[in-house]
C-alpha cells in the first residue's frame, strides 16, 4: 500500500489541493502499478509562519516583497 506524504504551506484552494490528490494517485498508480483502492494520500499543511529557510520565515518573506 503506497503512502504519498507532501507538506505545504497552507493556503491554498481546496480545488487545487483535491486535484494534487489526484494527480498523486494517477502516478502511483502508473509508476508502479498500484491498485487506485490502495493508494494513501496525506498533505499536511504549515502556516507559513512556521516554515522557514536560512531564518527566515515564509510569512516573512511575503511581507518583504511588495
Amino acid at each position: 500500500m503506497p503512502l504519498i506524504e507532501v507538506t505545504l504551506v497552507a493556503g491554498r484552494p481546496a480545488e487545487q489541493l483535491r486535484t494534487l490528490i489526484t494527480r498523486l494517485t494517477e502516478a502511483a498508480e502508473a509508476a508502479i502499478g498500484a491498485p487506485r483502492r490502495d493508494i494513501r494520500v496525506i498533505l499536511r499543511e504549515v502556516p507559513a509562519a512556521h516554515w522557514a529557510a536560512g531564518d527566515v520565515t515564509i510569512e516573512e518573506r511575503n511581507e518583504e516583497q511588495p
